[in-house]
């Protein structure tokens, strides 16, 4: 058999498994909420044009309107100033061999459960390696939070000092960027930096790092907690828009079908 052949058997009988790590899309998904004086992202809105009535007899569509940076969704990087100058920094130009990667999941569920602004640091990171082994180049890092399970107010979880988010420190990400080599970082909420993370050195270090190193970001991930610590395959292909900063996608991950019990949290 092909190797193709070979991967859709698998996905036929159960072998392999098509995990859905992407949030349904609706017009009461939470999107990041900026200081007023600066633009806002748009919400999702959805306008209705037929359901097989007087507007449309025998069809149903809508039109919709969306932010990039709405839902799950990906960061190119000429979404952060650092990479703005980056060649094929944009989505309709990203290297289409970057949008099917591994990945590896670093399960933080139970400190962010204890503390709603737990950070991810290097000593976590060098732990979980020691227990699961060397982070691969080119391959997505994922920060399990559980905060996928969240609805509504709680998911934004603002106060009256911004957000209040899981996310990694700076020297966590440099590290996963800089010494790993890594393709992308992903979280469940909704930007890949700590809600408090523009009082970090620098500013924003998911974005400062990743981006200016021609990497990407996932944001509102979900259903991280049926992927394995390894093992896992990513596809993520975001809409091709001209010259985008980013864009809503479906994340799908193939995974293995074995017994999970050996999985623990660091």
């Amino acid at each position: 058999m092909s190797p193709l052949a070979t991967l859709l058997s698998a996905i036929a009988t159960g072998t392999i498994r098509i995990v859905d790590l992407t949030h349904t899309l609706d017009e009461d998904f939470p999107t990041i909420v900026l200081p007023p004086e600066m633009a806002q992202s748009a919400p999702m809105r959805i306008e209705r044009l037929s359901h097989y009535d007087a507007a449309g007899p025998a069809w149903y569509w809508n039109n919709i309107s969306i932010g990039e940076h709405t839902g799950t969704h990906l960061d190119a990087p000429a979404h952060w100033f650092t990479g703005r100058d980056r060649p094929r920094g944009t989505v309709d130009t990203l290297p289409t061999e970057d949008m099917i990667a591994p990945a590896c999941v670093i399960d933080c569920t139970q400190a962010a459960a204890r503390e709603d602004d737990h950070l991810l640091t290097r000593t976590a990171l060098e732990a979980w390696e020691a227990h699961h082994g060397r982070i691969p180049e080119r391959s997505w890092v994922l920060m399990r939070t559980d905060w996928g399970r969240r609805r509504g107010a709680a998911f934004a979880n603002l106060r009256t000092d911004g957000a209040h988010t899981p996310g990694p420190n700076a020297d966590a990400i440099r590290w996963l960027v800089e010494a790993r080599g890594i393709l992308g970082f992903g979280t469940e909420t909704i930007g890949t930096d700590a809600g408090q993370a523009g009082h970090f050195d620098p500013p924003y270090p998911a974005h400062h790092y990743l981006h200016g190193a021609g990497r990407y970001g996932l944001q509102c991930l979900t259903n991280l907690h049926e992927l394995p610590p390894t093992g896992s395959v990513l596809l993520t292909a975001p809409l091709k828009i001209r010259a985008g900063s980013g864009s809503p996608l479906r994340v799908l991950a193939l995974i293995p079908t074995r017994d999970d019990s050996q999985r623990k949290p660091t």
